[in-house]
């Protein structure tokens, strides 16, 4: 009995000591790290086509040169604008570069009394421009602030009226203008591929001169109207394709 019982002490010794040798043999537990959080950013490279529309101003005056040097006074040619444009961005971490061509109708419309005869109003219209314009912008994921200045164009037409009855005294003028613009927009992308957007621009013109014929063919008058700028406000809506959203770890 002595003997059964020492045999099993010592079994149960070599056993426990055998212990710590195999678990030392076990391979180490591995613990595997969660996947870091992907976050989704607002790609703004791509071609892009929209919609604007909202209100405009021109300063206009006229100075008469014929039938005598006089200035006739100003007024200011405001109304409604709506279009579209077409253009092409392209990211560059932050930054955003881009080319725009837009073309808008207007009904920029005014008048005021000649300062050298009332019996006649002078009346400006604007009633189309385009823009042609390079972007710089920087982008917060789906925000965009940007800048952009170029070439602008204005489609305009002028009369001299009666003022009693509102009647043409003359035959109308008019002219395409060339000049310079410079603005800043803000835009935000709503959806992968749609964005709302503010946009302020002033475009840069110059003066010309025009003569008013009279019913019988003869010169009436000769006015040099001096276009001192034009003011744009818009919104905007464009459709972008060619640059999804895009995620970043």
């Amino acid at each position: 009995m002595n003997k059964l019982l020492i045999g099993a002490v010592g079994a149960l010794a070599i056993g426990l000591s055998a212990a710590p040798a195999a678990a030392a043999d076990l391979a180490p537990r591995r613990y595997t790290k969660a996947p870091p959080m992907v976050a989704a950013i607002y790609d703004w490279s791509g071609f892009y086509i929209g919609a604007n529309g909202g209100w405009g101003s021109s300063r206009n005056c006229w100075d008469l040169t014929f039938p005598a040097v006089a200035n006739e006074g100003c007024h200011d040619a405001t109304g409604g604008t709506a279009g579209g444009q077409i253009g092409y961005r392209m990211q560059s971490n932050a930054w955003v570069f881009g080319l725009e061509a837009q073309g808008n109708w207007a009904d920029l419309n005014g008048r005021n009394l000649s300062a050298f005869n009332p019996l006649y109003t002078n009346e400006t219209r604007v009633d189309a421009f385009g823009l042609f314009t390079g972007q710089i912008g920087y982008a917060w994921d789906a925000a965009l602030l940007y800048v952009k200045g170029g070439a602008a164009v204005t489609s305009n037409r002028y009369r001299s009226l009666v003022t009693a009855t509102g009647i043409p005294a003359a035959s109308s003028a008019s002219d395409t203008r060339w000049g310079g613009v410079i603005g800043v927009g803000l835009e935000y992308g709503f959806a992968p591929n749609w964005s709302l957007g503010f946009e302020y621009d002033h475009i840069f013109t110059n003066s010309a001169s025009h003569d008013f014929l009279n019913n019988a063919g003869g010169l009436f008058a000769t006015d040099n109207i001096h276009q001192d700028g034009v003011d744009l406000v818009t919104a905007r809506i464009n459709y972008r394709w060619g640059g999804p959203a895009v995620a970043r770890y």
